[in-house]
């Protein structure tokens, strides 16, 4: 006899705010008859820390020193200890979502954060339903991920900044490039704000004045700047979220190139600072030559969730 487990929830999107209630309902779907010792659902949210080998060391990466942080931690009995009847069985439930205490770096009166995936910090929220049986029994698990939003704030003033990359930018940029006999090139780069709102796409447009070498393409990265506290430091990784290419081959010059860029759901959220880690981010625009030589403007962006 086979019983499985299934939650559903009401919402389609999973998508609530601090204070919202998470409600739907746990399907049991089973040939016969089933006996339990008690149907339980929790509410679980953390942020999961890793540490890179490369900034933290070999020792910190691979030892679990970094213990994840609990948001949130709810459980509730579904149904006491009994039996289920064969067939489709539907139990409700209702669960409001709130932290177990306010964060720092978290809107004022928030408790909860955002939910994120990246590659050293992730923020997750996941249902998780238990029914326990009798010891001949193997007990029943089954889990969901839901995603928890900020309420939307007022709309931040915007940033537009607009920079010109030439040879000498480049030498004299936090980065310096040291490279002979490289080729004069202008270029015109320019951004409608630097402050983002995550349901926005980003603008801007590049122009290329001159140039005296050939380009192979124009990109525009987004990158992730994820920073945790561990017992050297703090260890800081910069990874590359998505790459869009904006123009290919010889552009035309003195002609403005357009940069549209949707930010993906889950691998961006609202730039976060709290004591135990950072997540910012940040956009490149990249001029890659033909001999694969690169030219990078780096721009720091802040992301808001706001109306």
């Amino acid at each position: 006899m086979s019983t499985n487990l299934n939650i559903v929830l009401k919402k389609a999107s999973k998508i609530y705010h601090e204070g919202d209630i998470v409600a739907g309902v746990v399907v049991v779907e089973s040939s016969g008859e089933v006996r339990h010792e008690g149907l339980t659902l929790a509410a679980e949210g953390a942020v999961s820390l890793h540490l890179s080998t490369k900034n933290a060391g070999i020792f910190d990466a691979f030892s679990n020193s970094i213990k994840p942080m609990t948001l949130i931690n709810t459980v509730m009995e579904l149904a006491p200890a009994g039996k289920i009847p064969p067939g489709v069985t539907e139990i409700p439930f209702e669960m409001p979502l709130r932290a177990r205490q306010s964060l720092p770096g978290a809107p004022a009166g928030c408790g909860l954060l955002e939910t994120y995936h990246g590659v050293f910090v992730n923020i997750t929220y996941t249902l998780r339903c238990n029914m326990k049986r009798s010891f001949l029994n193997k007990p029943l698990n089954t889990s969901c991920q839901f995603f928890v939003q900020y309420r939307p704030q007022e709309a931040a003033p915007r940033k537009p900044v607009r920079c010109e990359i030439t040879p000498g930018s480049v030498r004299r940029g936090p980065a310096p490039v040291s490279r002979p006999n490289m080729p004069h090139f202008q270029l015109y780069a320019e951004l409608d704000s630097t402050v983002c709102p995550l349901d926005q796409p980003l603008t801007g447009k590049i122009r290329v004045e001159e140039c005296a070498a050939a380009i192979k393409s124009i990109e525009l990265q987004l990158v992730r700047v994820e920073t945790c506290a561990c017992a050297e430091g703090n260890a800081r990784d910069a990874t590359e979220i998505q790459n869009i290419q904006v123009g290919e081959g010889e552009v035309r010059r003195g002609r403005d190139l357009p940069l549209y860029m949707v930010l993906p759901r889950l691998f961006t959220c609202p730039t976060t600072a709290t004591p135990a880690f950072k997540i910012e981010f940040e956009l490149n625009i990249a001029v890659i030559f033909e001999d694969d030589y690169v030219v990078t403007e780096n721009f720091p962006i802040l992301l808001v969730r706001s109306r």
